[in-house]
């Protein structure tokens, strides 16, 4: 492996490159714009072009691409070459023109309305604020996307918007606490990444991981993770052996990747950066799946990043740690020794529980997949219910500001080993709490609901909007209060007071929280369809309006475009469920009841005294159950058919979910019986322990 430093950021056209490329004034000029968002001067586009185009030739680089994020939810790109003719020749040119603005077709992509098929001009516009990377061949600018009349179509420029909105509010507080020195609040972000690797040659074999991502059928294995050997154990050769390469190709892409273990499901892994801008950090997580992808293709293996290829095991998640920090390097989340003494954080703190407790809904929408329908609520990731950790102590320093009774801080604890050789150490102030949706976690908040494959933009953007919303409500009362330390507490104390429902501080998972959060008025949102009319309640479209992240037409461009998305995917899901049941699973079982039956008949002839009881009730068992698939088909079927009646998106998507997800349910209940029979050798496809246990 090169050397480490060496390695980091050398496809990344990064702060070193730009110092030692760029005239000094270019470079001040383009700093300016970074750090502070003034516009950029066309002259200063020019020069800032060709110092990449040079460099990206230097590297092997013969095309450049705007790299962009639509409402796919993937990364998009359009190549186009540097060359340009000069006689019967040609040169490498790149003009601070192409750098800054480009066309791709706006119409092809989801628009919720917005775009009509003839109305096809879009533009993709650079943003300066993440940096350009080289990527197979290309000059890779990261790029926001919008329409040609002016909507926003992708997921960036909404979460710079949110990001702008923050920094504006939150210096408004800090002014108000005597800070004058800092110019810029930035959300910081780390995105724990978890996923699944299984060997191609099987992966292959599955029409449903290849067309859906997730198994449809399959019969669990004898051994699942019920002995808890996988989380945190020891890293296979061929496993270990691809997350050396990744760890290469993510750090030359200057991906702050850091940690890397098994996760408690067979099969499952995760990889957690270091933390980054929330901008960045998107653009570095939606890489950084990509790359995690053709890396496995390297190693004969396919990296699964559904919310839940498996039934029976965990599904995979996105933790999303989440803060807030000054240019000065101040976490604006950080407690201090004395959180209780430390009246800023508990404003911020008391800013963040409004915001959750309000806006609850949107905090929902933002994780709110097809994919995470299957993860949101098992015994594996939060239940579809927000509420908020905030652990012993905070909760307390909280309860005695409202109480007006003054707080007694315990002694730190010393967690003594009693083993001589080990060293003993302070305990933490309060416990962790994996069951909750958001949870701090001493300087930051784990949202745990976001789903493994998506976009982290949207549910940044959403954090990042309504703590801007509240931290405004704040300094609009503190800004004209007479006594500014009265103020605060009494604005503290009000705050914690009407919004501490929210706040649950036990066990997610038990039955005993779904019936307290219903008494506590608290959303129970438990599917997609549930949970997307409140995109467009009218408390949400005007938080939207207000701080300028989306107009009401861009807001229920959204709401149709995820719809639409949640129908396709589950008719997608469904036509593969059929396809694989008559196509694959009746013609095997009908061929191993014939063997059945013809061995019995064999057996039968040679003797009439010898008893073929077992193959017979076999034969009978499975026949009986090979009719009601037959039938359980029948009814998907008509199902899928009929979904074509529902035009109203939301109705459409309700139906999918009530209907014919139901009907692929008991579909594949019958047929996970008929694999858990039959001989492994006439079942069509690799069984969940090749699956799980082969790598």
């Amino acid at each position: 492996m090169s050397n480490v430093p060496e390695l980091f950021g050398s496809l990344v056209f990064n702060d070193t490159t730009m110092k030692e490329r760029l005239p000094k004034d270019i470079y001040k000029a383009l700093k300016k714009t970074i750090d502070e968002g003034t516009s950029l001067d066309l002259s200063v586009a020019n020069a800032v072009a060709n110092a990449m185009k040079d460099w990206a030739v230097e590297h092997g680089a013969t095309h450049f691409t705007h790299w962009f994020q639509p409402m796919t939810g993937i990364t998009a790109e359009k190549h186009d070459s540097f060359i340009s003719p000069v006689g019967d020749k040609v040169i490498m040119e790149f003009s601070g023109k192409e750098l800054i603005k480009g066309e791709p077709d706006a119409s092809s992509f989801p628009s919720g309305g917005i775009r009509a098929t003839f109305e096809a001009r879009g533009y993709t516009a650079w943003d300066p604020t993440s940096y350009a990377f080289i990527k197979d061949g290309s000059l890779c600018i990261p790029t926001a996307f919008c329409s040609y009349t002016g909507e926003v179509l992708d997921k960036k420029t909404p979460l710079l918007r949110s990001m702008e909105c923050i920094n504006k509010q939150a210096l408004r507080i800090l002014r108000l606490f005597g800070n004058t020195k800092a110019k810029k609040v930035t959300t910081t972000v780390g995105p724990e990444q978890e996923y699944f690797l299984i060997d191609k040659k099987v992966y292959d074999q599955r029409k449903d991981l290849i067309y859906c991502g997730r198994t449809l059928f399959g019969s669990r294995a004898p051994k699942g993770q019920e002995l808890e050997d996988h989380y945190f154990g020891v890293i296979k050769p061929r496993v270990s052996a691809y997350m050396k390469d990744l760890d290469e190709e993510l750090w030359k892409l200057g991906i702050l990747a850091k940690t890397k273990h098994n996760e408690v499901a067979p099969a499952q892994h995760e990889l957690a950066p270091i933390f980054t801008s929330t901008n960045v950090a998107t653009d570095h997580n939606q890489l950084t799946m990509e790359i995690m992808k053709k890396v496995a293709e390297r190693h004969g293996l396919v990296c699964l990043l559904h919310e839940k290829p498996f039934a029976g095991v965990n599904g995979s998640g996105k933790h999303n740690n989440w803060s807030m920090s000054t240019d000065l390097g101040e976490n604006l989340l950080e407690p201090g020794k004395k959180p209780y003494e430390n009246t800023q954080f508990l404003l911020f703190l008391a800013a963040v529980i409004k915001g959750v407790d309000e806006y609850q809904d949107l905090l929902r929408i933002s994780v709110a997949s097809a994919g995470n329908d299957h993860r949101l609520g098992a015994n594996e990731a939060p239940p579809a219910i927000i509420s908020m950790f905030l652990g012993d102590e905070l909760t307390s320093i909280l309860d005695s500001i409202e109480a007006g009774v003054e707080y007694h801080a315990e002694a730190r604890k010393i967690m003594d080993t009693k083993v001589s050789v080990l060293p003993n150490f302070y305990k933490d102030t309060t416990d962790r709490n994996r069951t909750s949706p958001f949870a701090f976690t001493g300087n930051k908040f784990e949202f745990r609901m976001t789903g493994s494959q998506e976009n982290i933009g949207c549910p940044n953007e959403m954090l990042n909007t309504i703590v801007a919303e509240e931290l405004e409500q704040f300094a609009d009362i503190l800004e004209n209060a007479d006594n500014f330390d009265t103020a605060v507490m009494d604005l503290i104390k009000k705050t914690y007071s009407e919004h501490k429902r929210i706040i649950f501080n036990g066990d997610n998972y038990s039955e005993e929280w779904v019936a307290e959060a219903e008494r506590r008025g608290l959303y129970n949102l438990r599917s997609m369809p549930e949970a997307l009319p409140h995109y467009i309640a009218e408390k949400n479209i005007k938080l939207f309006e207000k701080h300028g992240i989306f107009t009401e037409a861009e807001v229920r461009a959204r709401y149709e475009i995820q719809l639409e998305n949640y129908s396709k995917i589950l008719n997608i899901e469904a036509l593969t469920t059929l396809d694989m049941a008559k196509k694959d699973i009746v013609p095997a079982v009908v061929k191993y009841l014939k063997l059945l039956a013809d061995s019995a008949n064999a057996i039968k002839s040679i003797s009439d005294d010898i008893c073929v009881c077992a193959e017979t009730e076999l034969v009978k068992k499975l026949s009986a159950l090979l009719g009601d698939f037959s039938k359980k088909i029948d009814v998907l079927d008509k199902a899928v058919v009929a979904a074509k009646d529902h035009t109203d998106v939301q109705e459409t998507a309700s139906y999918y979910r009530n209907t014919v997800f139901a009907a692929m349910q008991e579909l594949r209940a019958v047929g996970d019986e008929m694999e858990s029979i039959m001989s492994a050798e006439y079942w069509p496809y690799p069984s969940y322990g090749k699956m799980l246990f082969s790598v």
